[in-house]
């Protein structure tokens, strides 16, 4: 697990004890979508030990107003200026602040009153204010996977001056509390487990001709959009993979994904001795958010309680990586290393814009981000800006792949 600098073997994950019965104070980034509202709904049931104290969103203005006068924050924000200034007219007189355009996000990244920030934006959006709240020395409750895809390296280098990572992805969530109180010298793999989304066992015959709304059918989990599709294309299990190589300093080699279809076993580390351990649990992610908020305590009562005799059969099944190559795109970009897996995701989130839409079949996004991919010359990466022009290159390129694939 990622150390900051004032870790201890006693305390490890550099985690700041908190004494019962204070309230942390937190900021939801991105709380109008599903991490988001489900968060709010994590305060709701722990409302005596959470306080919000920043709220933002791209451009919800309704949505975000009914939060904003249900939890009072200190401050509210949206990306969208237009947004901002509707906002600001709506809670006129309440006493809080509304901030608009994107220094929201980092303005409630570093709030002096926020102990933990929770980072639902979704896309690459997310990595400054990453970066901002681990600078802060804040606890970062992880939910963005795409900061560690595309950032990987400033994230590991804003920890070691301090700040802490608590990953909210119920896969990464699930590997952090099977490691709670092992030796890293002990593990051997670690094993991220997929649903294997709405098209398990089609073929690429049959996927040639999917619709966007078969697409965001998603067997087991309610999401965006977006994550929905990349859980479609196995995309989101690449991504993962990616991120638990920054969250658990293991090499590509001993990051294994399996299918596992009911969604009840999170995922496993396998240790050198050959033994398992798993993080099992209905699919609920109010369970891996609270489990960030509150670690290392664990706040009763659940959610939802997981009662064995009623699960049935579990199962496990090889990915079919010819069917779904998203996933062998993501290895390779992750091997790659350097400014590759930026490009890799700015050029999926183009895709699969494009495919949301209906400008892409949906075949089409995996060809789209491989063309990227060929034609991007491999770079180290240094700073922000750095991530920035390679996004800033791939989204180019890949709208021009998207004409060369739909054109055929």
């Amino acid at each position: 697990m990622v150390r900051g600098r004032n870790s201890t073997p006693s305390n490890p994950y550099n985690v700041r004890m908190e004494t019962r019965g204070e309230r942390r104070g937190l900021a939801v980034l991105g709380s109008t979508g599903s991490i988001g509202t489900q968060a709010l709904e994590v305060v709701e049931a722990h409302y005596h030990r959470l306080r919000v104290v920043a709220l933002t969103a791209r451009g919800n203005v309704d949505l975000l107003e009914e939060q904003a006068r249900r939890f009072r924050p200190l401050l509210v924000g949206l990306v969208s200026e237009k947004a901002a200034r509707e906002m600001r007219k709506r809670l006129a007189g309440t006493g809080i602040k509304v901030v608009g355009g994107r220094e929201c996000l980092l303005e409630a990244a570093v709030h002096p009153e926020a102990e933990v920030v929770l980072n639902a934006v979704v896309g690459s959006a997310g990595l400054a204010p990453t970066l901002a709240a681990l600078g802060a020395g804040k606890r970062l409750a992880l939910a963005n996977k795409e900061s560690m895809v595309a950032g990987g390296e400033l994230v590991l280098k804003a920890l070691r001056d301090g700040g802490e990572i608590i990953p909210v992805d119920s896969e990464h969530g699930a590997i952090f509390h099977c490691l709670r109180g092992e030796d890293p010298r002990y593990v051997e793999s670690i094993v991220l487990t997929a649903s294997g989304g709405p098209f398990r066992g089609k073929t690429r015959e049959e996927l040639a001709s999917v619709t966007v709304r078969e697409a965001l059918a998603h067997p087991t989990w309610k999401m965006g959009r977006k994550i929905t599709v990349d859980s479609a294309t196995l995309m989101n299990k690449g991504l993962e993979v990616i991120e638990a190589h920054f969250l658990f300093g293991l090499p590509y080699s001993r990051i294994r994904v399996v299918l596992h279809p009911q969604s009840v076993i999170h995922s496993l580390v396998e240790f050198v001795d050959g033994s398992l351990s798993a993080q099992l649990s209905l699919p609920d992610m109010r369970l891996p958010i609270s489990l960030a908020l509150s670690y290392p305590e664990r706040w009763g009562p659940p959610f939802v309680r997981t009662e064995l005799s009623r699960l049935g059969n579990l199962t496990f099944e090889d990915v079919d990586r010819k069917t779904f190559g998203c996933l062998d795109l993501a290895y390779r970009a992750g091997e790659e290393g350097g400014l590759t897996p930026a490009v890799l995701n700015a050029a999926n989130e183009v895709a699969v814009e494009a495919f949301l839409v209906g400008k892409l079949p949906f075949l089409g996004i995996e060809e789209v981000i491989a063309r990227t991919l060929e034609a991007f010359s491999p770079r180290p990466l240094q700073d922000l800006r750095d991530v920035m022009e390679a996004e800033s290159w791939a989204r180019a390129r890949a709208e021009e792949a998207i004409g060369e694939v739909v054109g055929g």
